[in-house]
């Protein structure tokens, strides 16, 4: 029977993790180039500034006797 190769498992270890890295920078560097462009959506409730100024939250009513 053959005898694993441990150096050979290990460096296309490393090469993975080398890859992932350079993968990571590049992305963070698009995203500091594109600054905007992920998480929010223009028209969007949840993150669009400006609906949230349109819209002011409402209180809830509270339940009255006569009603």
């Amino acid at each position: 029977m053959a005898t694993p190769n441990y150096g050979y498992e290990k460096r296309q270890k490393e090469l993975a993790k080398k890859k992932k890295k350079e993968e990571k920078l590049r992305e963070k560097a698009y995203r500091k180039v594109t600054p905007g462009s992920e998480g929010l959506m223009p028209g969007d409730p949840e993150s669009d500034v400006a609906s949230l100024e349109r819209d002011a939250p409402v209180a809830p009513q509270l339940p009255t006797k006569d009603a």
